[in-house]
């Protein structure tokens, strides 16, 4: 399957949630390198390694990091968990939801990191009001990039997300919706409050829950 498109541009929330103490951090999912880049402005003195599942990624982000894998997280062996035990945080911007078992993944992160490590991540929202338009009409089709992004495999919503990571050993202690300019979506959203009246569901949550077109946060072992 083909990757997502390689990038040299960072995600600035997730910038902001990686904590400023971090000292020995580790990026699946690191692509160019490039939040590597804007950290190291930071944090000179840090430490950060990167796993890319591509070779060219991987080769670009050698500019940026420490050391570089070339490895299927996936796939990693005893000896790959057992030599990041001391990253101090863990980075997946946008990778969760390329993941086949992401719970089993998070469930090794959470037997290798330090008491006081924080995994930071950013996991696209299944729940935003362009996806459930499209599945209203049949038109939930993949894409080459964005929320259908056609190598997502797994899909989250906020209230799943907590699932996941509580599931995984993690508390869940900052959340940031990321929330853009979609003025079409007004359109749209008494549908949805309506839908979740008749479901008996809070509608106030069920609207503020379908703008998010992301969801960046931050969570630590329980």
């Amino acid at each position: 399957m083909d990757q997502t498109p390689v990038h040299d541009s960072h995600n600035p929330d997730l910038l902001k949630f990686i904590p400023a103490e971090a000292k020995r951090l580790i990026e699946v999912g690191c692509s160019s390198g490039a939040l590597a880049r804007e950290f190291k402005k930071l944090s000179p003195r840090c430490d950060y390694w990167g796993v890319e599942i591509d070779p060219g990624y991987a080769g670009l982000a050698k500019r940026h990091c420490d050391r570089s894998f070339v490895l299927n997280i996936e796939e990693a062996g005893a000896d790959f968990w057992k030599s990041t035990a001391d990253r101090d945080c863990w980075i997946f911007g946008d990778v969760i939801e390329h993941l086949k078992d992401p719970w089993d993944v998070l469930r090794k992160t959470r037997a290798c990191i330090p008491a006081d490590g924080a995994v930071v991540a950013c996991i696209p929202n299944a729940q935003h009001w362009s996806l459930q338009v499209r599945l209203n009409i049949g038109a939930l089709r993949y894409e080459a990039e964005g929320l259908m992004d056609k190598t997502h495999i797994r899909w989250f919503t906020k209230k799943t997300i907590h699932e996941l990571f509580d599931q995984s050993g993690f508390k869940v202690t900052e959340v940031l919706p990321r929330i853009f300019d979609e003025p079409q979506r007004e359109t749209f959203l008494p549908a949805i409050e309506h839908m979740a009246k008749l479901a008996g569901a809070d509608t106030k949550s069920a609207v503020a829950d379908s703008l998010p077109l992301q969801y960046v946060l931050r969570a630590y072992p329980k």
